[in-house]
């Protein structure tokens, strides 16, 4: 593995430390008026989510992990299960709900490309496209005289979430939905 030294720490790197794999949240680097300079870097356990922060001198050197990413579609639910399929070698490859986490597992839609990342042969990472398109299927009626821009009205989509629409769009209409934040983006084409 790569070894890179601690002023070169960016946001999103994955580092081996302590035996185990953190990915960088913070970086900040500091130069005080006495002393040398150090990164002081905010670490995210990426197995159990702890966190921890630490402190480098410039110097030192650090291990940054490379992280194999490989394209997965989804292909069903099964239980607390989801089942993912290799797009070049065809390979099934089962994880659990909790690895995805409960909200984005709603975002999963049949045949979606999602890119998976494994370290030595283990999954540790999914990424879920941008957006989605979801069919609302219940909105509420509009209330006459709301004609302020920013009004919203909640309503429901095929996936089971609630999502915040514009008050002219009704049952019917296929939106695009941030994957990363579950609101709403605009209309589908």
């Amino acid at each position: 593995m790569p070894k890179i030294t601690a002023n070169t720490i960016k946001p999103g790197n994955v580092l081996l430390h302590d035996g185990s794999l953190w990915v960088a949240v913070k970086t900040a680097h500091v130069k005080p008026g006495k002393g040398g300079a150090f990164a002081q870097v905010e670490l995210k356990n990426v197995l159990d989510g702890r966190k921890l922060n630490e402190r480098w001198r410039s110097s030192d050197t650090v291990e940054r992990v490379t992280l194999e990413q490989k394209e997965h579609s989804f292909l069903y639910e099964q239980g607390e299960m989801l089942v993912f399929m290799d797009q070049s070698n065809y390979e099934q490859i089962e994880l659990h709900k909790d690895f995805v986490g409960e909200e984005r597992a709603q975002f999963l839609q049949d045949g979606m490309v999602v890119t998976l990342e494994f370290h030595e042969d283990r999954a540790i990472g999914i990424e879920l496209p941008e957006y989605v398109v979801l069919t609302i299927v219940e909105a509420e009626p509009t209330v006459k005289g709301q004609t302020a821009s920013s009004s919203y009205k909640p309503a429901k989509a095929d996936n089971g979430m609630r999502v915040l629409i514009p008050p002219y769009m009704d049952a019917g209409e296929r939106v695009l939905v941030s994957t990363e934040t579950g609101e709403y983006l605009r209309r589908a084409d």
